[in-house]
């Protein structure tokens, strides 16, 4: 019989699992932030130890692996300067003549509808390093942003 319609087996027809992607560059984390993936993990953990299934743990393991990485490279980062955006920001801004409220926070703790933005997102990137008062050229149109007030997030606080 040809080798080209030999099956060897199952397995090699099924689609790879890949690892959870992390995100690029620095794992900065505010303390609330550092506390959720602690708790995750503890979850996660309590999971594993209750499941008994082949290919389920196999899922809990691989999300294991995330947040056992996550923690690892978790970087505390500091108090934020009060007079321009940075990390552990909340920064109040008017954009498209609406005032709003965001915090600058790690890429595993954003939460848009909690009004917490990963610092590497793009409209974080637009803010950071702007002071009160400074205009802020966003989604290509000129000065279309406001920086209004700046203070310390919440999740800042241990």
């Amino acid at each position: 019989m040809s080798v080209a319609f030999r099956r060897e087996s199952d397995e090699e027809h099924l689609e790879p699992k890949f690892e959870l992607p992390i995100p690029p560059g620095p794992n900065l984390v505010t303390p609330r932030g550092l506390a959720m993936i602690e708790a995750r993990l503890r979850d996660i953990e309590a999971t594993l130890a209750a499941t008994t299934e082949v290919e389920a743990r196999k899922k809990v393991l691989r999300e294991a692996r995330y947040w056992r990485t996550r923690q690892a490279t978790a970087q505390l980062a500091p108090l934020p300067p009060q007079d321009s955006v940075a990390f552990g920001s909340r920064a109040r801004f008017r954009l498209n003549g609406q005032d709003r409220a965001l915090d600058l926070v790690g890429d595993d703790e954003a939460d848009p509808t909690q009004g917490r933005i990963a610092f590497s997102a793009p409209l974080a990137r637009a803010m950071m390093e702007a002071g009160v008062g400074e205009l802020l050229d966003v989604g290509g149109k000129a000065e279309a942003m406001e920086i209004l007030e700046i203070g310390v997030s919440d999740s800042m606080e241990a």
